[in-house]
This record gives C-alpha cells, sequence and structure tokens, in this order.
C-alpha cells in the first residue's frame, strides 16, 4: 500500500498511519501548549509593561503640572503682595489727586483691578492643576474593569476610545455637572 511517490489515499481522504505524516505525539502537544502558555504569559507581561510606562508617563505629568502650578500660584502671590501694592498705591493718588476722583472711588477702581488680577491667577493655576488628576491612567485601568469608572465605559474590545467614552459621560452628567455610577453615588470623570 505504500507508494513511491508518497502515502498512498485509503479512501477517507487522510494518509495511513505510519506514512509519516502520523500526528505529532504526546510529548509534542505539551511541549506546543507549554509555548503557547509562555506566548500569552509574554504578552501579559507586554500588557502591564506598557501599563506601568503609561502611569509612569501619567505621574510625571501631574508631578510637572503640579510644579507649575505652585510656581504660578507663588508667582500671583509674589506679584499681588509686594509690587501690586505700590502700583495700587501710585495708581489711587494720580486718580484722586491729578484727576480729582474722590479717594472712596479711587480705592474701588483700584481693588476691582487687584481682583481682576488675582482671577485670572487663578484660572492659571486650576487649568493646570487638571493635570494632576491622571487622566489616561483612570480611562485605561477603568477600560481594564479597575475603579469607579469600570462600569461605566467600554471595555478593551469595544472600538470607541477611553477618551471617547468619558468626553460622552461627561456630556450625560447630572445637574452638579457629576455623573453617577452603578450604585448611584457621584464619579469624577477623567
Amino acid at each position: 500500500m505504500h507508494d513511491e511517490r508518497g502515502p498512498v489515499d485509503d479512501g477517507t481522504g487522510g494518509a495511513l498511519p505510519g506514512d509519516g505524516d502520523a500526528p505529532p505525539d504526546l510529548m509534542e502537544s505539551l511541549r506546543q501548549l507549554g509555548d503557547t502558555g509562555r506566548a500569552g504569559f509574554s504578552a501579559t507581561g507586554d500588557a502591564f509593561g506598557a501599563l506601568r510606562a503609561l502611569l509612569a508617563a501619567d505621574v510625571s505629568l501631574a508631578r510637572s503640572a503640579f510644579g507649575r502650578t505652585l510656581a504660578f500660584t507663588g508667582v500671583a502671590i509674589a506679584f499681588g503682595a509686594s509690587a501690586w501694592l505700590l502700583l495700587m498705591a501710585a495708581l489711587i493718588a494720580f486718580l484722586a489727586l491729578k484727576l480729582g476722583l474722590p479717594w472712596s472711588l479711587s480705592l474701588l477702581l483700584t481693588g476691582l483691578l487687584s481682583a481682576a488680577v488675582a482671577a485670572f491667577g487663578g484660572i492659571a493655576a486650576m487649568r493646570y492643576f487638571e493635570h494632576t488628576r491622571l487622566q489616561a491612567t483612570r480611562r485605561q485601568l477603568a477600560r481594564l474593569g479597575v475603579g469607579e469608572l469600570a462600569a461605566l465605559v467600554p471595555g478593551i474590545g469595544s472600538a470607541k476610545s477611553g477618551k471617547q467614552a468619558t468626553e460622552e459621560l461627561k456630556a450625560d452628567c447630572d445637574d452638579n455637572g457629576k455623573p453617577k455610577g452603578e450604585h448611584g453615588l457621584e464619579v469624577t470623570p477623567p
């Protein structure tokens, strides 16, 4: 039943046993299973490595943003406490003595100007402080099913990005601007 040209067909579409195309033995199957398991563990390690790199980058951004927030706050305090006082005193004297405005109106105008500059400094500080919330890491952890946002964003297999999902989540907020989690508690979106 063996031909020099190759294995002889037994009528079932397969080669006869012992023809060289025999199925792999048990040890070969176990070796392949072990290789597949190692590849799976390696892929898991790579995914955790990427998540660790993302967390490190996010913490670095937060640390830098926090430093800038403190710097802008320090600048706002120093500017408001020293040079601003001198400038306001000069402006009050100019308004009262040169333009003839009453002292009370001169003080009110300079006070409003001081409040406007303080508001600008506070808004700039809050804008930089937003980077300390680890937004990218929180979105990725939510997609992995970890954290308070896990029930509100799509999982890893979804075609929608975590950023898109959290933007839609922000759009669907209740009256006070906070979305509600599965237990009805307010959740802070990233």
